[in-house]
C-alpha cells in the first residue's frame, strides 16, 4: 500500500487586496485634501461670463447673499460698518484686489452699493466674481 505524501505548499503573499487598500487610501486622501481648500467666499450661485479671469493670489472678499445679507471675508458685517471694515482690511494689504462674490439672485444696487464701499475704503481695485459660460 502506497502512503500519499502530501506536498508542503509555500506560502503566497496575495497582492490584489494590498493593491485594494492602496487605491482606497489614494481616494480617501484625494477626497480630504479637497475639504482642506481654502475658500475665502461663502457660497453662492455666481452669474456665468465669457470673459471670466481666474482668481488672484492676495483678495478682500465681500460676499452679497440672495437675501441682501453682506460678509467680509466669510464674516457677516453690517451696511454701516462696510466701508470701515474694508479700510481696516486695505490697510493691512494695500495692493489687494476687491472681489464681490454677489448671489445671481441679489439685487444689483447692493452689488452697486458694495464696489462704492470698496472704492470709498481706498482699495486699489474692485471686481465682481463670476463664473465661466459652459460651452
Amino acid at each position: 500500500m502506497k502512503i500519499k505524501r502530501f506536498r508542503r505548499r509555500r506560502p503566497r503573499i496575495e497582492i490584489i487586496p494590498m493593491i485594494d487598500t492602496i487605491f482606497f487610501l489614494l481616494v480617501f486622501f484625494m477626497v480630504a485634501s479637497l475639504s482642506m481648500i481654502h475658500q475665502e467666499g461663502l457660497t453662492v450661485e455666481l452669474p456665468r461670463a465669457a470673459s471670466a479671469a481666474p482668481a488672484l493670489a492676495q483678495r478682500i472678499t465681500v460676499t452679497v447673499a440672495a437675501d441682501g445679507r453682506l460678509f467680509l471675508d466669510k464674516r457677516p458685517v453690517s451696511r454701516d460698518a462696510l466701508v470701515a471694515a474694508l479700510r481696516q482690511a486695505v490697510a493691512r494689504a494695500p495692493k489687494a484686489l476687491v472681489v464681490v462674490n454677489a448671489d445671481r439672485a441679489a439685487r444689483y444696487g447692493d452689488a452697486v452699493d458694495v464696489m462704492d464701499a470698496a472704492r470709498l475704503a481706498g482699495a486699489a481695485q474692485a471686481s465682481l466674481a463670476t463664473q465661466p459660460r459652459e460651452r
